[in-house]
């Protein structure tokens, strides 16, 4: 690969097997990829059905009770080995069914936004998914294209890349079909050559792949980079949250396993009696609680119109507390229409629109709406002017130019910004004449350029340079002695739906704040006639003196950023993040990639530019405000969900070691046999899983969530005891009371603890008072009420044998219903009080 710079076109055509009219046939590339693989970069390898089913078992808390298991059969214990075996298999399967239907949605959604690559095949253009890209194959390029693969240039024209990706060089090179000499060493930065990975900015280009996957130049880097996309906070929180509670319960069946078995002598039962509390109190649910969550998050978020390509971006978007947007087809139509085309004065000039025409016609470089409405708004013959070169534009000069040959000999066009393209004129067109640019003309055609954006127009100034003198090629440093034609201005209307989407989003507590490179004058009108109140406006150039700090502080009371470019996006988002806030970004250009990649949550659309859909987390089938209301609103809901488990677990399950910790020094026998709390807990679990389906109430979903370990704590610590309070008095009144042998009580332990931690999901998932103000889902109601059923009718059965149960008179379960009841009111009462004095998040 590292010649390829210094070959001709023809030796690697030959060398490649191509062909550049016809490309590849169909069955070439089928045959190539088949040999060499997909063209991706150490991506997560699929694993098989069986494989997948296989792999849940790798949990140390099935491998433990496998382990268990087996002892059992050894010792003789087959009743205990055969109800370990089934509730462990019965577990895994329910685990596997929900996590794969779960994956399977993710991963069919995420297909819909593939980055695509144009290429010949058969002697036709045709698109193919990037990782269909095989060595041989002729790629077209164009501006905001993501190169699908290691490739030589063979035609170009103004074709830059952008190689920050590989080499760190901030500004695009220019990329030409020139071989380079055999002395060239440095093959990155090889003029004919362009790496995948890499992006288009502007211009197009015609190349034939030379290197795909692996063995491409950012291949061979990424071998040795390969890692897992970074935690976000919720994930982090979740992780920390699990070595927390594991140490807890590690120091506590240790208590358990040495207590019991000091007390009772027999250290296999003690050890299956610990080993079955491990399981017991483990969360061991939330992995796959917030698979499912998420999952069925993202397939209600897809039929709004919002597709996510990364499942952990979702309850970031529930904690979103700012939204940075650009203006344009975000807050406005994009639907950009030319409305004028004047001299400095303000009066229509056809000369001004004559050479924006030109402009526009021959430019190549980044799509441009301004450019397609100059093109759409009126045709005029051309016939007579041959473009000459094209200085591409640039998100630092905010300009380009167009050199053309025409009746009155070489012109250079520069079309742009106004307050870039001022400067650089040293006259004015006045009538058929040119004039000098005094200071009073000068302010003249600033005053009519600030008036027109103030009215809402985009305004871009027109230059030229007449009698340029001819030379090879053409660079910035000819822009300049230009002669100021007057100004074009366009006008691109407020969405008439985006005044209430905003107010929604304000309603969910999103900051809105507005991120552009045009100028403040027109993002100040616009803000205003959608009802978005700015709170000042920062221009892109005062920050440069600004501390990271200083612009943090000033990003939070700021609506308006105009005139900024890609960096100073990025260091807005930086520094807002810096400061606590969850920032969303929403963007489809080029420019807008860093931005996306930089943010909490980017946030693109399908018909963005590659490189920005590629960036993106979430990418929406429109380019609308009113799908990230949906989206943030999914994203709370997934988070309270999950947060339901974890507290549901918190409030019953911790209080239950506790508890334990009690019987084991107050009993003369366990207060459940392993293979019952082993039952209990499936039973349990089996309820849980119609969590990511129950309703969220509409306070929760009107304030950005985030995680908050020490509320998680403070919730343990205030309901875990609750639990262990009635356990206690379940134990005194079963024993001490009722004087129930060890069948008995353990029957009665067994249907007073599922009942009291499954039904506890009614009371804690919400604030209020439950089945009145808010109410479960109805298939959450089935499930927890269906799994209470089943649990109190199996001791009445032949299956209850199995499980050493015996059934209990009616008046002591009249005695275990009412303290069910009671133990759910005190918990009610010290919820209510909890949620006075605390946010759980």
């Amino acid at each position: 690969m590292f010649t390829y710079s210094t070959q001709t076109v023809e030796e690697i055509l030959r060398e490649t097997g191509s062909d550049l009219k016809n490309g590849l046939t169909e069955t070439e590339a089928r045959k190539r990829l088949e040999q060499y693989g997909p063209n991706i970069i150490a991506e997560k390898k699929e694993i098989g059905v069986i494989w997948e089913f296989f792999s849940h078992f790798k949990s140390p808390l099935v491998i433990v009770l496998l382990v268990a298991a087996i002892v059992s059969a050894f010792l003789g214990e087959i009743r205990n080995f055969l109800v370990i075996s089934l509730i462990v298999l019965a577990s895994v399967i329910l685990d596997f069914f929900e996590e794969h239907s779960a994956g399977n949605a993710a991963k069919k959604l995420k297909e819909k936004v593939s980055v695509t690559a144009t290429v010949v095949r058969n002697g036709q253009k045709c698109e193919v998914k990037t990782s269909h890209v095989c060595v041989g194959d002729i790629v077209f390029l164009s501006s905001g294209d993501l190169i699908p693969a290691d490739a030589r240039v063979v035609e170009a024209d103004d074709f830059f890349v952008n190689q920050s990706a590989l080499t760190g060089e901030s500004f695009p090179q220019e990329k030409t079909s020139d071989t380079e000499p055999e002395s060239t060493t440095n093959q990155i930065e090889a003029r004919n050559m362009v790496w995948f990975g890499t992006n288009v900015v502007s211009g197009t280009a015609l190349g034939v792949v030379v290197a795909t996957g692996k063995n491409t130049q950012f291949g061979s880097i990424a071998k040795s980079m390969v890692s897992k996309e970074p935690k976000s906070d919720f994930e982090l929180g979740i992780v920390k949250f699990g070595a927390f509670i594991s140490k807890i319960i590690l120091g506590l069946v240790l208590i358990i396993f040495l207590g019991n078995a000091i007390v009772n002598k027999n250290i296999l039962e003690s050890f299956l009696f610990a080993v079955a509390i491990a399981v017991g109190v483990t969360p061991e649910l939330l992995p796959m609680i917030m698979s499912i969550t998420m999952a069925r998050g993202s397939r209600r978020m897809a039929k709004q119109g919002v597709i996510v390509k990364k499942l952990s971006a979702i309850p970031n978007f529930g904690s979103m507390d700012i939204l940075c947007t650009d203006k344009t087809g975000t807050i406005t139509e994009d639907n950009i229409r030319l409305v004028t085309y004047s001299d400095i004065y303000g009066r229509e000039n056809e000369d001004v629109f004559l050479y924006t025409y030109l402009n526009s016609y021959f430019q190549t470089g980044v799509k441009n709406p301004l450019d397609r409405a100059v093109l759409d708004f009126r045709r005029i013959a051309i016939g007579s002017y041959v473009k000459v070169e094209e200085i591409p534009f640039t998100f630092v000069r905010r300009m380009m130019s167009i050199a053309v040959m025409g009746q009155n000999g070489r012109t250079l066009i520069t079309k742009g910004a106004p307050e870039s393209i001022i400067p650089l004129c040293e006259n004015y067109q006045r009538g058929k004449h040119r004039a000098r640019l005094t200071d009073v003309a000068r302010r003249q055609a600033i005053d009519t350029y600030e008036r027109m954006s103030a009215d809402g127009y985009r305004v871009l100034a027109v230059a030229i340079r007449p009698d340029l003198v001819a030379k090879k090629k053409y660079t910035i440093d000819d822009e300049r002695a230009l002669t100021l034609l007057g100004f074009v201005s366009f006008l691109d209307p407020a969405k008439h739906d985006v005044k209430r989407v905003l107010e929604e989003l304000r309603k969910h507590s999103v900051v809105v704040k507005v991120i552009t490179g045009d100028n403040e004058l027109v993002t100040q009108k616009i803000c205003r006639d959608v009802g978005l109140n700015p709170h000042g406006a920062v221009l892109g150039s005062n920050i440069g003196s600004l501390t990271d700090d200083a612009l943090g502080a000033l990003a939070e009371k700021t609506t308006i950023f105009a005139r900024f470019s890609p960096s100073q996006k990025n260091r807005v988002i930086a520094a807002l993040r810096k400061r606590g806030h969850v920032v969303g970004y929403i963007g489809d250009g080029i420019n807008d990639a860093p931005s996306l990649k930089a943010a909490d949550v980017g946030i693109s659309v399908n018909d963005a530019v590659d490189v920005a859909k590629e960036s993106a987390d979430i990418v929406l089938t429109k380019k609308s405000l009113t799908p990230i209301v949906h989206g943030v609103v999914e994203g709370r809901r997934s988070f309270a969900n999950t947060m339901k488990y974890l507290m549901m677990g918190l409030s019953s399950n911790f209080g239950n070691m506790f508890s334990v910790i009690a019987a084991v020094f107050y009993l003369p026998f366990l207060p459940m046999l392993p293979i019952q709390i082993l039952l209990n807990n499936f039973i349990y679990d089996f309820s849980q899983v119609t969590i990511p389906l129950d309703n969220v109430d509409s306070e929760w979903l009107r304030k950005q969530r985030k995680w908050n370990f020490k509320a998680v704590k403070k919730f343990m610590y205030i309901f875990g005891p609750i639990s262990s309070l009635f356990d206690v008095l379940t134990f005194i009144l079963l024993f001490s009371v009722f004087k129930l042998a060890a069948p008995a009580f353990q029957t009665g332990w067994f249907l007073e603890s599922l009942a009291t931690q499954t039904l506890v999901i009614h009371v804690i998932r919400t604030k209020y008072f439950p089945f009145v103000r808010s109410r479960a889902h109805n298939l959450l109601l089935i499930s927890t009420l269906a799994a209470v059923t089943i649990g109190w009718i199996i001791p009445f059965t032949p299956i209850g044998g199995i499980f050493s149960f015996t059934p209990l008179p009616g008046r002591i379960l009249l005695v275990i219903g009412g303290l069910v009841l009671a133990y759910l009111f005190l918990v009610e009462i010290i919820k209510r009080l909890y949620y006075k004095k605390y946010e759980m998040t």
